[in-house]
């Protein structure tokens, strides 16, 4: 696993590491999820859970209190009681508490049962998790499927992100899905940023949460240090990206 903060603005500090799949020589998550099949998803999918939990904790995530973002994949949970239980028990085993983690979800075009989905979410807020929709604003993770059922976080999609300090429809249209989050009781969290200009923009929107390369890059099978989100490290970065 590599694993990037997502930062808490307002803090400097990070709010969470999310958990990036990477082969044993750190090849990318694209050519090892292509090798994912319906035979062994299942075991994929709770290979990568223990592995983030450990992988984690081996890179010193006890000595914060940040919480550990896992992605899973609804099809290969076919009961979130069962299918969770290796889960704890790798969480126990190591230390970790259970309610330090996330579990976050793309809604994409093979994963069409929102009422599985609505269980497992309802399932694991229950057992004391954190819920987030990754890419939120892209394929199939949108309004539609907010209104559906509700998760504790929502992370939008890098594309809504690029380039929102010169888009007035891209501001528009996040400032509008902060409203909605904000409503709702839904945290918000922006991927991909990695500009001075995109961080300004979406802290003047309100959003506190910020993951992308401006304020740190994964590191793989560590915990990288968020960039310091002090003024002068902002101009230092603007005057660099001029």
């Amino acid at each position: 696993m590599a694993f990037q903060p997502i930062v808490d603005c307002e803090t400097g500090r990070p709010f969470a590491f999310e958990a990036l799949v990477r082969g044993g020589n750190g090849e990318g998550a694209a050519e090892v999820l292509s090798k994912v099949t319906a035979e062994n998803m299942y075991a994929f999918d709770q290979q990568c859970r223990v592995a983030a939990i450990k992988g984690a904790v081996d890179a010193g995530i006890l000595a914060s209190d940040a919480k550990l973002s896992i992605n899973f994949l609804p099809n290969a949970v076919y009961s979130p009681a069962a299918c969770i239980q290796l889960t704890l028990k790798t969480a126990r085993e190591v230390g970790f508490p259970t309610d330090r983690l996330i579990f976050e979800f793309t809604e994409n075009e093979q994963m069409i049962d929102t009422d599985h989905v609505r269980n497992i979410v309802a399932s694991y807020r229950k057992m004391g998790f954190t819920t987030a929709i990754d890419d939120f604003g892209a394929g199939h993770a949108g309004l539609g499927l907010l209104a559906k059922f509700q998760t504790d976080l929502i992370k939008l999609d890098m594309d809504l992100i690029r380039g929102v300090d010169q888009s007035e429809p891209r501001q528009i249209i996040v400032s509008g899905v902060v409203a909605i989050a904000r409503a709702l009781g839904i945290a918000v969290v922006a991927e991909g940023v990695e500009t001075v200009g995109e961080y300004n923009a979406l802290r003047e929107i309100g959003i506190r949460y910020m993951q992308g390369y401006l304020l740190a890059r994964p590191g793989f099978k560590r915990l990288p240090v968020p960039q310091p989100l002090s003024e002068a490290f902002l101009v230092d970065a603007l005057q660099k990206e001029c």
